[in-house]
């Protein structure tokens, strides 16, 4: 059954997508089911994510909604496919994998360019593999061993988008403070430093760091990270709560573009930032 492995966010935008034509038509879910000769309920269900819409009844859905964009048209059945498909990061999900997390994995591997505000650790695309295991095993007091190394392995699987034919662009602005935090140790934070210095110098990474010497800075919250994908799919923005992860999307999401936008106007430069990072390497040998 799909719905065993819970609402999933591709399923809810796939859902989202296909009720935004229906209403542009002037449709009820009724005249829906009965051209689909399905169910008043399951439609429902299709359109709120809780049951994944399949590739051939997504197409009889725009062709009754009269959706003839061709682009439009091979996103949504792109979409309807990947629903349906359990990707390399689903086999996490019996690991004690938040759902979240499963989700970002597939924005990652869906998106072009990602950008993201830090603020007390490494971004997780750009941690090595010792600093991951130690905040793990830190903030997870009562994981088992084999709970640890899953966890640490779907981390650094999720950096394959950055071997990808077109790598993923990430752009991150981490706060000074998550530098002189020595998650796991001196060494293992000599390590991740030099690790971000050699990612820095690579095209398709942008790292900033936001200095102390700001102050108060535009995101108070705490960070933050946004995806972007191409179209017809928006922006998405993903935010840490006490509660769990969120994803938001329109002029939430606006709001976050103009708040990395003056974080990043407000970080080092580049070559500040390699000032910095090479400063505190060499404090940590």
């Amino acid at each position: 059954m799909a719905t065993d492995r819970g609402v999933t966010l591709r399923a809810q935008w796939l859902g989202q997508i296909l009720r935004e034509m229906r209403e542009r038509k002037g449709l009820a879910l009724r005249e829906v089911a009965e051209y689909l000769q399905r169910n008043l309920a399951t439609i429902g269900r299709c359109e709120q994510g809780i049951y994944p819409i399949r590739r051939v009844d997504a197409a009889a859905m725009m062709d009754l909604y009269g959706v003839s964009d061709k682009k439009q048209r091979e996103a949504v059945l792109e979409l309807a496919g990947e629903v349906w498909k359990t990707g390399w990061w689903e086999q996490y999900s019996k690991d004690n994998v938040w759902s979240s997390t499963i989700d970002r994995a597939w924005l990652e591997n869906r998106s072009a360019s990602m950008r993201s505000f830090s603020t007390i650790t490494v971004p997780g695309l750009l941690q090595t593999e010792e600093y991951a295991r130690a905040l793990m095993l830190a903030a997870d007091r009562h994981a088992t061993k084999r709970e640890i190394e899953r966890w640490v392995d779907l981390r650094m699987r999720r950096q394959r988008v950055f071997d990808r034919d077109e790598p993923l662009h990430l752009s991150a602005v981490i706060d000074e403070a998550a530098l002189h935090r020595p998650v796991g140790g001196p060494k293992v934070m000599a390590d991740q430093i030099r690790h971000l210095l050699k990612s820095a110098a690579l095209p398709h990474f942008d790292i900033h760091v936001l200095p102390y010497s700001v102050g108060a800075h535009a995101s108070p919250g705490g960070p933050f990270t946004l995806f972007k994908m191409s179209d017809p799919f928006p922006e998405v923005a993903h935010v840490e709560s006490p509660a769990g992860s969120i994803y938001l999307e329109t002029e939430a999401v606006d709001k976050l573009v103009d708040t990395y936008d003056w974080l990043h106007e407000h970080s080092l430069s580049d070559e500040d930032t390699t000032v910095l990072l090479a400063a505190l390497e060499k404090e940590l040998r």
